[in-house]
């Protein structure tokens, strides 16, 4: 993709607690009348949509929520509709992108003016200079996390994709806050990305008993089980 080819305006879908980086895809179970409105919409047109975390939930059930600056925009690779009329679709991240302003418009849905100047790295195909013996240390502290949690991981097949899908994988699907998830998102590279999850983690293990019981849940990315 071509900085020529990007939108001044982004449709976006404001979800607590989810996150998409560049590289990486992920499946989405699309519901709501308003947003399936946006995948009608932006089917029609760019096959565009902008993901993007809300700061709080709105205290006024009437008023949207405000949001975070920062946000990956992604398009989408495949559609489906099923048999309760919900949409199934695979959306891919593409590129990260700083909100200017909300647009006002009567759609259902909101849409925002963007600026992706920061981050037109996230086009560029160059593979980041890391090795995955620089994650060991991470994928450990991972694994003793995400069993404290009762997350599966299938980390086999993890570690057959490529190092920034990886990394940007275990970022989603991490049990870390709305506003770690949001540094991690907002992180300039790889590498201080790989950084920032080693730091948080270090927080998590510090706090964990060998006593705090689990429960298994199962993540639905194509990558676990």
């Amino acid at each position: 993709m071509k900085k020529d080819d990007l939108p001044k305006i982004v449709s976006v879908f404001p979800l607590s607690n989810f996150i998409i980086f560049p590289k990486t895809t992920v499946p989405l179970n699309i519901f709501e009348p308003r947003y399936i409105d946006m995948i009608n919409d932006s089917m029609r047109s760019n096959k565009f949509i902008g993901m993007i975390q809300p700061r709080t939930s709105a205290e006024d059930i009437t008023q949207a929520p405000k949001l975070h600056e920062i946000g990956c925009m992604g398009k989408i690779m495949s559609f489906k509709e099923n048999d309760s009329g919900h949409f199934l679709i695979e959306l891919k991240g593409l590129i990260r992108f700083k909100i200017i302003d909300e647009v006002k418009s009567s759609k259902q849905y909101r849409e925002c003016e963007v600026n992706f100047t920061d981050f037109y790295d996230d086009l560029n195909s160059k593979k980041e200079n890391l090795q995955f013996s620089d994650l060991k240390l991470i994928f450990k502290d991972l694994k003793t996390l995400f069993e404290k949690r009762g997350f599966v991981i299938n980390w086999k097949a993890l570690e057959k994709q490529s190092l920034d899908e990886t990394i940007n994988a275990l970022a989603m699907a991490s049990p870390f806050t709305l506003e770690e998830k949001q540094i991690l998102l907002e992180a300039k590279n790889l590498e201080l990305r790989k950084t920032k999850i080693s730091e948080i983690l270090a927080t998590y293990l510090s706090l964990i008993h060998i006593s705090e019981p689990t429960r298994p849940l199962y993540i639905s990315y194509a990558v676990f089980c």
